[in-house]
């Protein structure tokens, strides 16, 4: 089967051909890894918002520390959804571990006093 991606590694944006395995059109080897494991197993890092108590805002930024399975956002979105973090909380600070078996955390991307 042929795909072909725009790669989002760097800001060139080369368009790569996937066939059987064999990458082609790819400008540096960076986008022939990613495109890859896009066809293979795309990941994606999850930035999104929990509940806060304590503080203003009422909603602190999150995001997961490394990748995590495409398929699994939406369930992850639900476990977050679920977690309230009460203030004070310092940017890096772990807000949920292992989310949905992944072995990866969630963590806040802002100080909040």
């Amino acid at each position: 089967m042929k795909q072909e991606l725009i790669c989002i590694v760097c800001p060139s944006g080369c368009r790569i051909t996937v066939e059987d395995g064999q990458v082609t059109d790819n400008g540096c080897k960076r986008g022939e890894v990613y495109a890859l494991k896009e066809v293979t197993n795309p990941t994606r890092v999850l930035t999104t918002t929990v509940r806060l108590t304590g503080a203003e805002p009422v909603r602190l930024p999150v995001k997961t520390e490394r990748d995590i399975p495409k398929g699994l956002l939406f369930s992850a979105m639900r476990q977050l959804d679920a977690v309230t973090v009460a203030a004070p909380v310092r940017r890096g600070d772990v807000v949920l571990r292992d989310v949905c078996g992944t072995g990866v955390s969630v963590i806040a991307c802002r100080d909040v006093g």
